[in-house]
C-alpha cells in the first residue's frame, strides 16, 4: 500500500488528486504561519533575548490559533472546506480536555 492510498483511507477520501489538494494547502498554512510568527513577535517585541519557554508560550497563545484560522481559510480556498472543517474539530477536540466522546463499541 502506498503513502498515498495510506493517506486516502485514513482521511476517509477517495481521489488522489484530493490528496495533493490538502497537502498543499497544509503547505501553504506552514508558509504563512512561519511569516504570521515573525510578524506577530516583531510586533509584540518578542526576541531571541527571551527565554525559550517564554517565546513557546506567546506562540501557543497567537500562532497556534493563527494556524488553524489559516489552515480553514486556505481549505476554503482550495475547495476543501468540508475535510478541514472535520480535521479541526477533530484536532481542536483532542486539544481541549473533558470535550471527548467515547466510541461505542458494537458487539
Amino acid at each position: 500500500m502506498s503513502l498515498i492510498d495510506k493517506l486516502k483511507s485514513r482521511w476517509g477520501i477517495e481521489s488522489t488528486f484530493q490528496v495533493f489538494i490538502i497537502l498543499i494547502v497544509f503547505a501553504c498554512t506552514g508558509f504563512t504561519a512561519l511569516y504570521a510568527r515573525k510578524f506577530v513577535f516583531e510586533m509584540l517585541g518578542i526576541t531571541d533575548d527571551f527565554p525559550f519557554w517564554q517565546r513557546a508560550v506567546i506562540w501557543v497563545f497567537t500562532i497556534l490559533p493563527l494556524y488553524n484560522v489559516f489552515l480553514y481559510v486556505y481549505g476554503v480556498i482550495f475547495g476543501q472546506r468540508e475535510f478541514f472543517t472535520m480535521f479541526l474539530k477533530k484536532t481542536l477536540g483532542r486539544l481541549i480536555p473533558g470535550k471527548r466522546e467515547t466510541a461505542k463499541k458494537e458487539d
